[in-house]
């Protein structure tokens, strides 16, 4: 669970500094006694609230989550009326997180601790909702997992590319054309019908995806056994892309 921290809290004026220091000089600049300069503090108080230094880096990439989450939900349609916009501005707002703090962005990806790993799985939440709402109105071209694996990897490739490229090399036509790349592969030019499929796999998408999590219709047995028919009958679509 993440530790509450008030706005002069020690702890947080330790990871703000930290911050600071990795996004002006990059991660060799996090050094702990440099970190606790910063911070107006001793060297012995990161060891105290962190364990060590991986323990201080866990917490920056916590912060970043955290930061890059209230911002997308600032900008959260709870009820979209193009599906596939969503999609687009989803993927641009981290794309654009990545592109303009690149240092953070790299530290979140490498976060393997408890609290960093619980702000990733809200962030994933927030893209399984899209993926789900995709689905539900028969915009998915292919299954709801490999539709957010294509997203995030797409989306973690433009960053890495675009940083890995010479700054007078850049050109921001490659994030438009990896944009609409993942969207062209994730997604069909009009909904189906599911009528009009030669197969159940649409069908089988959209009811998926429309199932409630609740077990006031069905039981927990008879919602994971629906559950279980439904998936193999999306993935038996006759082709990667039905």
């Amino acid at each position: 669970m993440a530790t509450r921290e008030t706005s002069d809290s020690p702890r947080r004026r330790i990871v703000e500094a930290a911050v600071e220091l990795l996004e002006s000089g990059g991660p060799d600049a996090v050094s702990t006694r440099a970190v606790a300069a910063a911070a107006g503090m001793q060297p012995p108080a990161i060891y105290r609230l962190f364990g060590d230094k991986e323990g201080l880096l866990e917490a920056v990439a916590e912060h970043g989550y955290a930061q890059f989450l209230r911002s997308k939900r600032a900008q959260l349609d709870p009820d979209p009326q193009d599906p596939v916009e969503e999609l687009r501005h989803g993927w641009d707002m981290v794309v654009e997180f990545g592109v303009s703090r690149p240092e953070l962005f790299a530290v979140m990806n490498r976060a393997t601790g408890r609290s960093s790993d619980a702000a990733h799985r809200a962030g994933l939440e927030i893209l399984h909702g899209r993926v789900r709402r995709l689905a539900a109105g028969g915009w998915l071209r292919v299954d709801e997992d490999l539709a957010a694996q294509i997203i995030q990897a797409t989306g973690q490739g433009a960053v890495t590319t675009w940083h890995s490229t010479p700054a007078e090399r850049r050109n921001p036509a490659l994030l438009t054309i990896l944009r609409e790349s993942m969207v062209a592969a994730v997604t069909r030019a009009e909904p189906t019908v599911p009528a009009a499929e030669t197969g159940p796999a649409a069908a089988a998408r959209a009811l998926r995806a429309a199932l409630p999590d609740d077990g006031d219709v069905l039981s927990d047995a008879e919602q994971h056994l629906l559950r279980e028919w439904l998936t193999r009958l999306a993935a038996d679509s006759g082709a990667p892309y039905a």
